[in-house]
């Protein structure tokens, strides 16, 4: 069994090293970390959104709505650690432009209410009763790592809420190289936090690290009405909910077959924690899938190439 200590370090490397983290490195002033990209949306909804909060099943969600056009909505499911100010505004702007794209934390996390679970399963229901709290009889779901690992699982047990998904950078249950995680963890210490950020997220090439640097610049600008950290409860329930997913699991890509609707799933070639591998595996179990491999990039792949995954996003969405 983990002592308090040694849990609470093992969060910390994952929080920053897997880029889920961004949440806690926005807290550097601006000119700490100069901006080696542009965003490349004219309309800034990201910047400007409110947060606002819907209650369900005794808690209170904190939400943010971006952009005004109608539609099924597009709701973004968040990764380990991740809150509202986690998104790279180049991907929440793009989308917003032609989509209502809502953000939310889920029961627990930053500034909602409530207890975290600590099973992938419960953060599903939970989101599910968010998304129901809305309004919203049909939805498009976009996860992003542990938001992947939602959204799937949101997808098999509420299927006729589900219009579409997005996975980015995420696997199914039992995920090959998941299980490595505590290996690829202890490879990061000592690194800084923008250091673990750029390593796990991105590759070694200045191409791809300048992109990171660009995409951390993009999530640090909003500095009024920033969303608060999770607290450490709801990070180690978080962490062991990544944990228990990445237990070996046969039946995973069989389970992903019964799946519908289109996906589209998108992945660098030289994802850390999530190998690439994964995002092959479930484009070929789920029957209408389309593909999106980046080349020269990490588990931040989306965010690497911002304007690239929002032309994709949207042409998948309008089909």
């Amino acid at each position: 069994m983990m002592t308090h200590n040694k849990t609470e370090k093992a969060f910390r490397c994952l929080f920053f090293a897997c880029a889920f983290v961004l949440s806690i490195i926005a807290c550097k002033k601006e000119d700490e970390m100069p901006v080696t990209g542009t965003d490349p949306v004219a309309v800034d909804y990201h910047q400007d959104a409110a947060t606002q909060f819907v209650e369900a099943d005794g808690a209170k969600y904190a939400y943010r709505v971006l952009g005004d056009k109608g539609g099924i909505p597009l709701v973004l499911v968040s990764p380990l650690a991740g809150g509202l100010d986690d998104w790279d505004p180049a991907i929440t702007n793009g989308l917003a432009q032609q989509y209502k794209v809502v953000i939310f934390d889920n029961k627990g996390v930053g500034s909602s209410t409530g207890k975290t679970p600590s099973t992938i399963a419960e953060m599903a229901k939970d989101a599910v009763t968010f998304i129901k709290a809305m309004g919203y009889p049909k939805v498009n779901l976009m996860g992003f790592s542990m938001g992947g690992f939602v959204t799937q699982q949101i997808v098999l047990t509420e299927p006729a809420l589900v219009n579409k998904i997005i996975l980015t950078g995420t696997g199914p249950k039992g995920a090959e190289g998941l299980s490595k995680l505590p290996e690829l963890l202890a490879a990061t210490a000592g690194l800084s936090k923008d250091e673990s950020f750029l390593r796990f997220g991105f590759t070694d090439s200045d191409a791809s690290r300048n992109a990171g640097k660009a995409a951390l610049a993009r999530v640090n600008k909003r500095t009024v009405n920033r969303d608060v950290p999770l607290s450490q409860e709801a990070s180690t329930a978080e962490l062991t909910a990544v944990l228990a997913w990445a237990q070996p699991y046969p039946e995973a890509l069989n389970e992903l077959k019964a799946v519908t609707q289109p996906a589209l799933i998108v992945d660098g070639d030289m994802d850390l924690p999530v190998p690439v591998i994964n995002s092959v595996n479930m484009s070929k179990s789920i029957t209408h899938s389309q593909l999106v491999v980046f080349p020269d990039a990490g588990h931040a792949s989306f965010m690497q190439n911002p304007d690239k995954f929002v032309q994709y996003a949207l042409d998948f969405l309008g089909k």
